[in-house]
């Protein structure tokens, strides 16, 4: 079966690299810019992973990370948190948040995909 992948990110140049980098995979993607439009598209699509950056306008992904972590509905839904935020501590407070992974920016395409694959 399909796999579906919200990628979520307010840079239009980082959400054009992540979409390329997974539309040759044979994932489903689907995108949004800001962190209200991630839980409103969570919540509609019910993607298998979703791809989070943390800085972004409305929520930022740790929000984000936490509100869908806490609903019944998306609560299984695998995160990615993909940041340019590469401290230790930035990475312990995303899983802590609910992430199942942390890839940081500029992203590493293996590392991505690797994630990628862990999780789903």
């Amino acid at each position: 079966m399909q796999k579906t992948i919200l990628v979520v990110d307010d840079s239009p140049m980082e959400l054009k690299l992540m979409l390329s980098l997974l539309e040759n995979k044979g994932y489903q993607l689907l995108s949004a810019t800001d962190g209200e439009q991630a839980i409103a598209s969570a919540q509609e699509h019910h993607p298998d992973l979703i791809l989070l950056d943390i800085v972004l306008p409305k929520k930022n992904g740790y929000q984000v990370c936490r509100q869908l972590k806490g609903s019944p509905d998306t609560a299984k839904t695998k995160i990615v948190m993909v940041s340019s935020k590469s401290l230790a501590t930035d990475r312990f407070w995303g899983l802590k948040q609910g992430a199942d992974e942390y890839v940081t920016k500029p992203i590493d395409p293996a590392a991505v995909i690797a994630a990628i694959e862990k999780v789903i």
